[in-house]
């Protein structure tokens, strides 16, 4: 056995983890997608030992796997991951609903002395957290949704975009879930989504560390992955969920699977598939980063750097080691430079 290493594998080198002894709070790991915030959060709650919960709009979906980049069955076996694959496709998971959740979660993790690590690139979510904003609690209305369905999803988001540009500027022209959310808000309240969610941030300490690379890499990085997605069966995954769910269910209009449907039905050439997934992809990056540059305390680190878990350890030792000296968090880190 090696005498560097204790009976759980941990490097009896390193120095102990001070999460016993420093206040609890919350490790967030943010970014746009494809910038492997899973697998650095799962390294991290796995050298900390904290729990792991899902911050990700369409991995809280069962069946959704493939085009949702959700993590591996193996990965999961290697570390517990919470809110995530537990929700019926045809129910719409509000983001109220992923508040209360995950903020029990929290609450139980921090009476376990326990500092847990949210990870996802949804910003509404992760805000909804780490800014304590007051999600109107409108539950989901059929009828409503069904006479605004009737409309075309430009047309939707058109009318989103009078009512309430604060939200339309939020929410990405093809998310038709979330255009059709924020107007169901509107029209159950008479108040726009945006104007409704007053602030209440909570009151244990947050680090919010922030994966980003330049978008020429990124694109990159994107295009990688969905043509992974797609040899690894994502043209067969919407072919199961349409046949099981129909065409018209929501979460199947949404980025990557909404263009294999078109694909399926003839209204997409095989060759343009992949170009005009990543493209669109790309564009979703680009908002998703415009979201996170807006989020106050963020420290940003290079997704690509060789040593990038052992720069998040650094930081989360360095803030956690703060709030047990002196209650306060380190020094923010520069934002990373605006893409062209």
């Amino acid at each position: 056995m090696d005498q560097n290493r204790s009976p759980n594998g941990r490097d009896c080198r390193e120095p102990p983890s001070p999460s016993s002894t420093a206040r609890p709070g919350l490790v967030v790991i943010a970014g746009p997608t494809a910038t492997g915030k899973s697998r650095q959060a799962l390294l991290l709650a796995q050298r900390l030992g904290s729990p792991l919960l899902n911050a990700d709009s369409r991995q809280v979906y069962r069946e959704f796997d493939i085009g949702t980049a959700k993590p591996t069955p193996a990965e999961r076996a290697l570390w517990p991951h919470e809110l995530i694959d537990f929700v019926d496709p045809r129910h719409t998971y509000t983001v109220a609903e992923f508040q209360q959740a995950a903020q029990a979660r929290i609450a139980a993790a921090h009476r376990q002395g326990q500092t847990p690590i949210l990870v996802g690139g949804t910003g509404l979510y992760i805000q909804s957290i780490t800014a304590g904003l007051g999600i109107p609690a409108v539950p989901p209305q059929p009828q409503l949704r069904a006479q605004l369905e009737t409309w075309p999803p430009e047309i939707r988001y058109a009318w989103l975009q009078q009512l309430d540009p604060v939200a339309a500027g939020q929410i990405h022209p093809h998310d038709e879930v979330r255009t059709l959310r924020a107007l169901e808000i509107i029209y159950t309240t008479g108040k726009p989504a945006s104007y409704l969610r007053q602030a209440h941030p909570p009151d244990y300490p947050i680090l919010l560390l922030g994966l980003h690379c330049p978008m020429p890499r990124l694109e990159q990085r994107i295009a990688r992955r969905t043509a992974e997605m797609l040899a690894a069966g994502w043209i067969e995954e919407v072919k199961t969920l349409r046949q099981r769910y129909g065409p018209d269910l929501p979460l199947l209009q949404t980025l990557g699977y909404a263009e294999i449907g078109a694909y399926l039905e003839g209204r997409i050439p095989a060759a343009e598939l992949q170009p005009l997934i990543v493209r669109r992809t790309r564009q979703f990056a680009k908002r998703q980063m415009t979201w996170f540059r807006a989020m106050p305390g963020i420290q940003w680190l290079d997704c690509e750097a060789e040593d990038l878990p052992e720069q998040i350890w650094k930081r989360v030792t360095a803030w956690m080691a703060a709030q047990t000296s002196a209650g306060t968090t380190p020094a923010v880190a520069a934002r990373p430079p605006a893409d062209p």
